[in-house]
């Protein structure tokens, strides 16, 4: 499916939830529901290894630019802990001369340069190389004083390039062993049809967000984390821009980290998907982690303790 056009655009609001996306009245007919196939590897690096040749085979299948959406927290490290390596050297000067990167999500307001910043935690690990030698870098703006009208123009630079190429997504644990993917959040009211959001946060996903920057390095500047305590709205893509992106890579790693992840993850693995589309629309909304049995060419890559 296309990338939806900037004057099909509509805004809903669910609570205090805000979506912006496309007027259809049928997505489900075209998204699937699927088992859910993944493979179980040895390491982090082993994880970094198999995302890093997903992005190669991209390059290889397709002329042209590339749409990369990064995915942060730990769940990518070891990818871009190699991006940078490499970008210090010419061997894949080619690829990233090719590469359109974006954010998947965001905490807002933040200053930019928070160390909670997803954009930061990048700049450490991708390192400065990388980021002068992409053709494109596109962060969601978190100083914004216009957010949704910030949204808008994100899916307009992405839907100018042409889509998602590849979008590499991780898994977050919720109560009651649900989960987000991005950052939607269970019973926010996402359908199908939205492309981005914004969205109040919760103590739970700034805990989740915190402790995950934390257990993989973050170096917190005085007042970043009061700052990022203080945050109001998620800024996320949603279930349209997951599903009409070319690829997912999905990874999790960090199991040890955020236990949470192995009760929730069994849970989209076993959960008995209706065939029903206003049961279906319903399973997702209380658990959007189920997006990834919709996609319809989707990879899923764990660590041996996400399974307990």
């Amino acid at each position: 499916m296309a990338v939806p056009k900037l004057k099909e655009l509509t805004r809903h609001e669910i609570g205090k939830n805000t979506w912006l996306g496309v007027s259809e009245s049928d997505a489900f007919s075209r998204f699937q529901p699927h088992s859910l196939e993944y493979e179980v590897l040895a390491n982090e690096e082993a994880v970094g290894n198999a995302m890093f040749e997903e992005l190669q085979d991209i390059a290889r299948q397709k002329e042209g630019d590339i749409v990369f959406v990064l995915l942060g927290g730990r769940g990518a490290q070891a990818l871009h802990k190699k991006l940078g390596s490499l970008a210090k050297t010419n061997e894949i000067d080619d690829l990233l001369d090719r590469l359109h990167v974006f954010t998947q999500d965001a905490l807002a307001p933040m200053r930019m340069n928070n160390s909670f910043s997803f954009v930061r935690d990048f700049e450490r690990l991708l390192g400065e190389d990388f980021f002068k030698k992409i053709k494109s870098f596109t962060p969601m703006q978190t100083e914004s004083n216009d957010l949704e009208a910030d949204m808008v123009r994100y899916v307009e630079k992405i839907e100018s390039l042409g889509g998602i190429d590849i979008f590499f997504l991780g898994h977050g644990p919720e109560p009651e062993a649900n989960s987000h993917l991005c950052y939607i959040k269970p019973h926010s009211g996402a359908s199908l049809n939205d492309y981005v959001g914004v969205i109040p946060i919760s103590e739970s996903i700034l805990e989740h967000h915190i402790s995950k920057f934390k257990a993989g390095g973050t170096e917190a500047k005085e007042g970043d984390e009061a700052e990022c305590r203080n945050a109001k709205f998620i800024l996320t893509l949603a279930p349209l821009a997951i599903l009409t992106a070319k690829r997912v890579v999905q990874s999790i790693v960090d199991a040890s980290t955020a236990p949470a992840k192995v009760a929730s993850f069994k849970k989209v693995i076993e959960t008995k998907l209706s065939g029903d589309k206003t049961e279906l629309a319903n399973q997702i909304d209380e658990n959007p982690g189920l997006l990834i049995r919709l996609h319809p060419n989707s990879r899923t890559l764990i660590l041996p303790d996400v399974l307990g």
